[in-house]
């Protein structure tokens, strides 16, 4: 079998576009007959996945996947960092939590990995035709480059040629900062998300190449496209200045991970979503969630620093539902153990919200599994929930469960109008989705048959192909097949 061609993606700085851009090769690709992958060999994100076989990965890479109509495969992104503090990460490698490091402790022992990232790979390689490589950063972040398994390192390692993406003087700064031979692996410039008239911009791209001495394949507009992208809440905060009906406040903690949980209820035509810090800019919504969290015990702390966790059990008192997915559901019980520190560093026990009958305990051993469940708790009962689980701590429930695993066992807990899981992507299927809108509908007195959501798939699918029409119009995308060594499909072209 022959071994995959590939193209790399990197970007000025973090924020440049480069996982939507990747995202969006893989659909083109996709859609032009090939079988194509993404790989990125180091991430850092609280946003992560369960794979069907058990093991961890970034949100990112999963996304691309899925726009490349394949299943997500921890290759994709061997090298998983999950930040704990501003200095130190959880290290997970091929899907295996190796350790919580220092990041100076990390950058010591980083190329020993390199085995590891080519063993990747070249697996993922015999398997498909293209594979899409993500960098992150910037290549130009001089101090790292030494040690650089991400960006021009990893593209000397597997001989990749790279689109560089960014704006002026960045893209001219970045090149400027390369050594000749990573220069030279630079086929092409990407300006993104421009917004403006294309022709004024003109005259500077001719100064940019004849400055760069390298072409510029394309401007891609800023697109609105509803796409997870990478560990970035931006996108998210926007939501909820629409008025509608209902109105969800998700606390947005210092820690929040896995916030992609909430897309669907973001996209249901009733619902408003905001992201809160604050008891002011809570108010007096129809629902309050608690996300998941790196830290579990540092963001209750901070809860309860801020006044939101008294704002919250007031709101509970009253009535309004609150909902804990993970971290959040850990957070709504009784107690938190945490006798070996393995959660926040030192031995504690710590009191929770109260408003569920839980216990919780931390151990070292992190539970990650694809799960299928029925909601058995009114007023959900009979919702079909395809979710994962990723976390430390094992919870016992004196209460009713919220939901029956596929199995039998019990999962969750509900009392009252208060709910909790340790499912992510609980709403993905739809069918929760659906139901939870129609129980605040119910509650506000309104119709829930006023608007009916499309299922999750549905919608991404949405939302992927838009991502890939956007970018096909605006990039010379002969040129990007030429980087690689192949001819662009003849039945697709170029609308350029």
């Amino acid at each position: 079998m022959n071994k995959a061609t590939c193209i790399m993606v990197q970007g000025t700085m973090s924020g440049a576009g480069k996982s939507l851009l990747c995202a969006a090769l893989c659909r083109i690709f996709a859609q032009d007959g090939y079988r194509v992958a993404p790989f990125k060999s180091q991430n850092m994100a609280l946003n992560s996945f369960v794979t069907r076989d058990g093991l961890e990965m970034g949100r990112a890479q999963v996304v691309q996947a899925q726009a490349a109509g394949i299943e997500p495969d921890v290759r994709m992104n061997p090298i998983l960092l999950k930040p704990s503090s501003d200095v130190g990460s959880q290290v997970i490698v091929n899907g295996e939590v190796r350790g919580q490091m220092p990041a100076a402790a990390y950058f010591k022992m980083k190329r020993a990995l390199i085995p590891e990232i080519l063993s990747a790979y070249n697996s993922l390689a015999e398997t498909v035709d293209i594979i899409v490589i993500e960098g992150a950063g910037s290549p130009a972040e001089i101090n790292l480059k030494a040690d650089d398994i991400v960006n021009m390192g990893l593209a000397r390692l597997v001989d990749a040629p790279v689109l560089l993406a960014g704006v002026f003087a960045q893209l001219y700064g970045t090149v400027a900062l390369l050594e000749p031979e990573e220069r030279a692996r630079i086929k092409g410039l990407l300006i993104n998300k421009f917004r403006g008239d294309v022709e004024i911009l003109r005259p500077g791209l001719a100064m940019l190449e004849e400055k760069t001495q390298l072409p510029v394949l394309g401007v891609v507009p800023y697109l609105k496209v509803d796409i997870e992208d990478e560990d970035s809440l931006s996108t998210r905060l926007d939501a909820g200045k629409t008025v509608h009906p209902l109105d969800a406040a998700i606390l947005r903690l210092p820690h929040i991970s896995n916030f992609t949980d909430f897309m669907p209820l973001e996209q249901h035509p009733l619902l408003g979503v905001r992201y809160v810090q604050t008891t002011r800019e809570l108010g007096a919504p129809d629902c309050v969630i608690l996300p998941g969290t790196k830290n579990t015990v540092d963001d209750l702390l901070w809860l309860r620093q801020c006044g939101l966790e008294a704002a919250i059990s007031k709101l509970a008192q009253r009535g309004t539902p609150v909902l804990g997915v993970c971290g959040g559901y850990q957070m709504l019980g009784q107690t938190l153990a945490d006798p070996e520190g393995t959660e926040s560093g030192r031995p504690q026990t710590l009191r929770g919200l109260g408003l569920l009958p839980t216990q919780t305990t931390f151990a070292a051993e992190k539970r990650r599994t694809q799960s299928q469940a029925t909601v058995t708790a009114e007023p959900f009962a009979g919702a079909h929930l395809t979710g994962y689980e990723i976390h430390t701590g094992r919870t016992t429930v004196q209460g009713a469960p919220l939901c029956t695993l596929a199995d039998g066992t019990p999962e969750g807990c509900v009392q009252g109008q208060v709910f909790g899981t340790y499912l992510h992507g609980l709403f993905d299927s739809g069918e929760l989705t659906e139901q939870f809108a129609a129980y605040l509908c119910r509650r506000k007195g309104i119709d829930p048959a006023a608007a009916a959501p499309i299922s999750m798939q549905e919608y991404r699918t949405q939302q992927l192909d838009l991502l890939a029409d956007g970018v096909r119009h605006n990039l010379d995308l002969a040129a990007v097949y030429a980087a690689m060594g192949l001819a662009q499909p003849a039945e697709r072209g170029n609308d350029q």
